[in-house]
C-alpha cells in the first residue's frame, strides 16, 4: 500500500507513511504520520528499530532529515521508541514525551538527552514553526499512565496513540473506517483489555470533544473519518474496561458477562 494523504492544503500535508505491506512487519504493524508544514516537518510514532529505514525512506518522499524539526512520542512502547536513537543521529529533532517517561528512556540506547522535551500532564501546545502549533493533548491511563494525543488545528486530525487502535486481519486491511459498527469487532477486544478504566475514557471523551475532528488517526489500523470518529467517540465513553472488569486476581468479566 503506498503513502495516504489525509490531508493536504495551503502547504501543509498530512501523511500516513506506510513502512510496510500487511504481513511483512513482524509483530503488531504500526502507522507513522507525518505532519508537513512549508519546510517543517513532525514525525508522530516513528516506530520500532526494524522498520526505521522504511520510514525515513518514505518521509524523504515528503522532506530531508534537516526539516524535521520535531518529533512525538505517544509513549513509551517499543513499537514507537525503539528506533529513536537513529533518528536522533539523523535530525536535530526535538522529541517530546511525558515527562514521566524521561527517566526510561536511556534504556533504548540514548546516551544524552538534552533534545528531550517532558510534557506537562497538563499537556502544552507545541509550536514548530511560523504558523504551525500543535496541541498535545493527555490521555492518560489509555492505556499509558503518560500518553499524549496530537491535534493539529490545520487538518483537524487528532493523532490518538493506541486509542481507537484495530488489529485488521491481512485480508481486510482498509485505511479509513466508514462503517463504525462493522469495524467494532476489530477494536473491541483491545480496548476492553488495555484501557485502563471508564473513568479515564469518559474524561479523554469529554476532552477532546471540544475540538473540532475530522479524523480520528491512531497508532495501529484504520482510521476514522466523519460519522465513524463521532460514533468511536460515543461507544468509548460508554465502554467499561480495564480495572472495571476485574473480578479478582487474574479473573476478568468476559464480553457475555456485560
Amino acid at each position: 500500500m503506498r503513502n495516504i494523504i489525509l490531508f493536504e492544503g495551503n502547504r501543509h500535508k498530512y501523511v500516513l507513511l506506510n513502512e510496510s505491506e500487511p504481513g511483512e512487519e513482524d509483530g503488531i504493524r504500526s502507522n507513522q504520520y507525518l505532519i508537513a508544514h512549508e519546510e517543517a516537518g513532525v514525525l508522530l510514532d516513528p516506530g520500532g528499530f526494524g522498520v526505521m529505514p522504511r520510514v525515513l525512506a518514505e518521509m524523504l518522499r515528503y522532506l530531508g532529515p534537516a526539516e524535521l524539526k520535531t518529533i512525538i512520542l505517544s509513549h513509551q512502547d517499543p513499537d514507537i521508541v525503539g528506533g529513536i536513537s537513529t533518528w536522533l543521529e539523523l535530525t536535530n529533532a526535538d522529541v517530546y514525551v511525558s515527562r514521566i517517561w524521561m527517566r526510561f528512556l536511556p534504556h533504548y540506547g540514548i546516551k544524552r538527552m538534552n533534545r528531550f522535551i517532558g510534557v506537562p500532564d497538563i499537556g502544552m501546545r507545541c509550536h514548530i514553526d511560523d504558523g504551525f502549533d500543535l496541541e498535545l493533548v493527555p490521555a492518560h491511563f489509555l492505556h499509558s499512565e503518560g500518553q499524549i494525543n496530537v491535534y493539529d488545528p490545520i487538518s483537524k486530525i487528532l493523532f490518538t496513540g493506541d486509542i481507537g487502535a484495530s488489529m485488521l486481519p491481512e485480508e481486510m486491511d482498509y485505511v479509513f473506517v466508514d462503517d463504525f459498527d462493522a469495524h467494532l469487532p476489530y477494536i473491541e477486544s483491545f480496548h476492553r483489555r488495555y484501557m485502563c478504566s471508564n473513568k479515564a475514557a469518559r474524561i479523554w471523551v469529554d476532552a477532546v470533544s471540544k475540538l473540532e475532528i475530522d479524523m480520528i488517526a491512531p497508532q495501529h489500523g484504520a482510521i476514522y473519518r466523519g460519522k465513524s470518529a463521532r460514533d468511536f467517540l460515543e461507544w468509548f465513553g460508554g465502554l467499561r474496561c480495564g480495572v472495571d472488569l476485574m473480578k479478582g486476581s487474574g479473573i476478568f468479566e468476559q464480553k457475555d458477562d456485560r
